[in-house]
């Protein structure tokens, strides 16, 4: 070996381990081997941050802004809510959970897809009295298996692409993964649905709590137009139950109606009175395109065009609303702040939010504008709660973001737009119709994953240049020696399989990848089995919580220990090496 070789092999030993051991975060142990290269003389000056302008980190930096976007536009609650029944069979829920979770991985970043889908599984685990451990699990693998059927499902397969074309003229296209991981993603998602999930131990002191998130009195008033005009306010249960929202009773005029009102007719500017959490509020909102209590003001926030964001607060006794309403301190027209819900232990408020003499203790639900939520709690003497990443969902602009991004998909899958520029136009879109508002574009960006692969990539690279990767070819093919091509194949399968599952996937990519075409070539066949291979192998991290963020997303709300993931995981990882290798012989033939 080459003093370059053992420095880089060195580097990459440290990472490995300092990666394994998990006390430094990996983002800085791989910018500080990409430091170390430099320093070395392993890696050119020159070439030390070529990762950051690389268009694999692009696309996976564009794919989680793209994602944001079509959660704010009520995009994937228009899917959720239409199939989302707690009555159904833990069995059927799975099923029907994994397929959506398995569908939407693939077209928008898995780890996004699992964060999306997560707390509808919770509630309604907690709708059907179940410990949410029972299918958070099987939803986490299924998000990470959907993800390896096109390009941009995973950042792995954008890796892949991104050094086929490098090393052989022209990357892998959108579509191109389907055939062998569409299969593996099936067969996977078929065994979760079937079998899987009754490998997972019952955990039942894991169930979440409704205590755990406060509930709001709400209103929201019925617009003009509204199609709920003219029905009696019971015809609103159904919405309401999937939606987990109770409906407490009518106001019109500003006075309650007597009881819950449940046979009134519904007119334009009645205000429904209701109990639910933040989220369930919204999508209540979203699905029946009702109003805010305060829409003048709400309608008045939204043209200002610098976004709203919502916090939660508690009053305090030196806080100007202690023992006044919000109408009475001038919440609306000097702070320019919607009150959504009032959440009140022992509660009985009869009159409506805006004028409900507010008490020490009582907590609000606000509608602030975008970045002045420090100055509106300073002005009220509250404090605020923790963030919880409450959004308003943007339902008018539902269909606008998907078609901009069903239009990029499509005129990238035919080759009419480079990937990353469709879907630096879609981004440029969700601004300019403020789907996403200018101020949180750089804040759904995982940061730490974009300095990983920035700092990789060269590392990567100097390994390749150096010949290390034809060392560990030769060593692999020496392994195999006089044992079919796809012996050899399935090795480096299982090889990479068993990195993903203790490192990042997107470090393990980085090394298998080069060493797959090396291997490829000095058997004599096609590389692009091998690159298969390693993109579908480097994905299937299923046997620990450190391998996947979808994983480790899960393993507190799941109430898993570290050895539960192997009793699905590890029958999981089989199966797609069995169906992977022929499905690879067969659509990518050596």
């Amino acid at each position: 070996m080459t003093t370059d070789q053992i420095i880089l092999f060195t580097l990459f030993g440290a990472v490995f381990g300092l990666l394994l051991w998990g006390r430094f975060r990996y983002d800085i142990v791989a910018f500080g081997a990409l430091m170390a290269g430099v320093v070395l003389g392993v890696v050119p000056t020159e070439n030390a941050f070529d990762g950051f302008g690389h268009p694999a980190t692009l696309i996976v930096a564009l794919v989680l802004v793209v994602s944001a976007g079509l959660v704010r536009s009520g995009a994937v609650m228009l899917i959720t809510r239409t199939l989302v029944d707690n009555s159904r069979s833990l069995g059927a829920h799975i099923s029907i959970m994994g397929a959506v979770g398995g569908v939407l991985s693939a077209f928008m970043n898995n780890v996004a897809a699992l964060a999306l889908l997560m707390p509808v599984d919770i509630q309604t685990a907690r709708k059907a009295g179940r410990a949410p451990g029972l299918s958070l699990m099987p939803l986490s693998f299924a998000t990470i298996l959907g993800g390896m059927a096109t390009l941009i499902g995973t950042p792995p397969n954008i890796i892949i692409a991104s050094i086929r074309q490098e090393s052989l003229g022209a990357p892998f296209k959108m579509f191109d993964f389907a055939p062998v991981g569409g299969l593996a993603a099936i067969a996977g998602l078929i065994f979760v649905a079937l079998i899987g999930w009754r490998l997972i131990p019952a955990r039942e002191d894991a169930m979440i709590e409704a205590e755990d998130i406060a509930e709001y009195i709400a209103e929201l008033t019925v617009p003009e137009g509204n199609k709920q005009i003219g029905k009696r306010l019971a015809e609103l249960q159904e919405e309401a139950h999937k939606a987990d929202v109770a409906i407490l009773g009518l106001m019109r005029d500003g006075k309650r109606r007597y009881g819950t009102a449940r046979n009134v007719v519904l007119q334009a500017g009645d205000a429904i009175v209701l109990e639910a959490t933040p989220d369930a509020l919204d999508e209540f909102r979203s699905t029946l395109n009702l109003a805010l209590a305060d829409s003048d003001r709400e309608d008045l926030l939204l043209a200002d065009g610098d976004g709203v964001e919502i916090v939660e607060v508690v009053v305090t006794e030196g806080s100007r609303l202690n023992g006044r309403t919000a109408q009475a301190v001038g919440l609306s027209w000097r702070q320019r702040t919607v009150l959504l819900g009032l959440s009140r232990q022992g509660r009985k408020i009869t009159s409506q939010l805006r004028t409900t003499e507010l008490k020490p203790g009582d907590i609000l639900l606000l509608l602030v504008p975008r970045d002045t939520v420090a100055h509106v709690t300073d002005w009220l003497g509250v404090l605020p709660l923790a963030d919880r990443g409450l959004a308003v969902t943007q339902d008018s602009k539902t269909w606008l973001a998907i078609g901009l991004f069903a239009g990029a998909v499509a005129a990238a899958s035919f080759g009419l737009i480079y990937l990353p520029i469709a879907l630096g136009l879609v981004v440029v879109g969700y601004v300019l119709a403020k789907i996403v508002p200018l101020s949180e574009l750089y804040t759904h960006i995982e940061w730490p994953v974009i300095v990983l692969l920035g700092s990789m990539i060269p590392l990567g690279a100097a390994l390749e240049t150096s010949g290390g990767t034809e060392l560990i070819a030769g060593a692999l093919v020496g392994l195999t020696e006089g044992l079919p091509a796809w012996v050899v194949l399935t090795v480096l399968m299982v090889v990479t399989m068993s990195l993903s599952d203790v490192l990042n996937n997107t470090a393990t990519t980085i090394v298998a990848a080069p060493v797959g075409i090396q291997m490829a070539q000095t058997l004599g066949v096609s590389p692009d089995p091998f690159l298969m291979a390693v993109a579908v192998a480097a994905s299937s991290a299923f046997l620990t919580p450190i391998g996947h963020k979808n994983n480790t997303l899960i393993l507190g709300p799941g109430g898993y220990s570290f050895g539960d993931y192997w009793r699905m995981g590890l029958p999981l990882e089989i199966i797609v090496v069995a169906v992977s290798i022929p499905a690879i012989l067969v659509f990518w033939p050596l």
